[in-house]
């Protein structure tokens, strides 16, 4: 079954007197369970067509289809309540809120929710990626490998049908971000999340079931491992 689709979807931005197209008549299809890596040089277009797939931002013209819930005919709050509900994110700066703790930070996904159990879901996913003796650490005391574990028992905190993961090694050393890898790929196998990530990376990229090559906007490769 298709948890994604993606059709015709191009991203124009008016730079002065020019178009700058970002990304060109992009074309696929993504099964749930998927795991998949968009790869490709810097400025390809790689990130953009994160955020579309993500419902951030608006595509110029194409079609955007999440879980059966087509972006370009959802209102802002619509898209945040499919995000919220369908999506889990994972950034290179790892986007945690400084003036929260561990436990804090990853219990706010689930508060929106209303969960009554947001803090023994948030504390059993903490231990699940060995940070039970730091729950109560903020950002700052934390090391970028510890950082990016909090910010992965986040993005799984509510469940989400769909994980999309920017860079997810990009700001830590060789052998930090190897655990990284390690943990969101068995974390993703327990849960059957669909995964996509975006990487410069491409032995991260050989670890995935399917890698899109994106050039100067348009897909060059889509290869099935």
């Amino acid at each position: 079954m298709s948890i994604l689709r993606v059709k015709d979807v191009s991203k124009t931005y008016q730079s002065g007197n020019r178009k700058l197209t970002v990304l060109d008549q992009v074309n696929f299809d993504i099964q749930s369970g998927e795991s998949i890596a968009i790869v490709g040089p810097s400025g390809s277009g790689k990130t953009t067509l994160l955020g579309l797939c993500a419902g951030l931002d608006s595509s110029s013209t194409g079609s955007v289809v999440l879980n059966g819930n087509a972006f370009e005919q959802l209102t802002e709050d619509q898209r945040a309540a499919v995000r919220s509900r369908d999506v889990g994110f994972i950034f290179q700066n790892f986007q945690l809120l400084p003036t929260l703790t561990a436990l804090e930070n990853v219990m706010v996904p689930l508060e929106l929710k209303k969960r009554k159990d947001a803090k023994e879901k948030a504390l059993e996913l903490l231990e699940k990626v060995g940070l039970k003796d730091r729950v109560t650490h903020y950002p700052t005391q934390l090391s970028g490998g510890e950082q990016q574990r909090v910010s992965i028992a986040r993005a799984f905190a509510n469940e989400p049908k769909i994980l999309f993961a920017d860079e997810p090694t990009g700001n830590l050393d060789t052998e930090t971000g190897e655990m990284i890898e390690d943990l969101i790929f068995n974390m993703n196998k327990e849960k059957g999340t669909t995964l996509i990530l975006v990487t410069h990376d491409p032995e991260l990229a050989k670890r995935t079931d399917r890698i899109i090559n994106i050039k100067g906007g348009k897909i060059q490769e889509d290869v099935h491992g």
